[in-house]
């Protein structure tokens, strides 16, 4: 796989930093804090779109208010080896599973689920992962309160 070249300047990660922390900035408010036009932000912005720097633009919704409350990670060991994502695979597929991770250590990955209760991740242990091939075992967290949650990157201030 070919590294990507980023070369982003000191606008570009202005750009980035007004954008994650309100995707719905509009390119005109960019160009007004930044003194630029906004046909020059819209271009930028379609360059970082195109260079894989803006993946994708989400809302962040209350997992409450949709009844998913209940927040876990699963440490999953698999018979995957190095290198093989197989177990992986299957796992992202699943809806309740929000992140797959493929980690060093006794367990090949961590997996963050939310349900919408204790007996919805029973649910998801049984008839979602109990179906995988290649799952070993799993070992599972039950978070009780979450303190910080957060998608935003550090972003340099070049």
């Amino acid at each position: 796989m070919a590294k990507l070249e980023y070369n982003l300047d000191h606008i570009d990660y202005h750009i980035l930093r007004i954008m994650q922390d309100n995707a719905r900035t509009n390119n005109a408010d960019i160009a007004r804090e930044l003194g630029m036009a906004p046909s020059a932000i819209l271009e930028r912005v379609k360059k970082l779109e195109q260079k894989d720097v803006i993946l994708q633009y989400n809302a962040k919704i209350n997992p409450d208010s949709i009844d998913q409350k209940l927040l876990s990670f699963i440490f999953i060991k698999t018979q995957d080896i190095i290198g093989v994502q197989n177990v992986g695979i299957l796992l992202a597929k699943i809806p309740e599973v929000q992140e797959v991770h493929d980690i060093a250590g006794d367990d090949g990955y961590l997996v963050k689920v939310r349900t919408n209760d204790a007996a919805g991740l029973v649910d998801l242990m049984r008839n979602s992962l109990g179906t995988i091939e290649g799952i070993i075992s799993t070992r599972t967290t039950i978070v009780l309160e979450t303190v910080k949650e957060e998608q935003k990157l550090v972003i340099p201030s070049k």
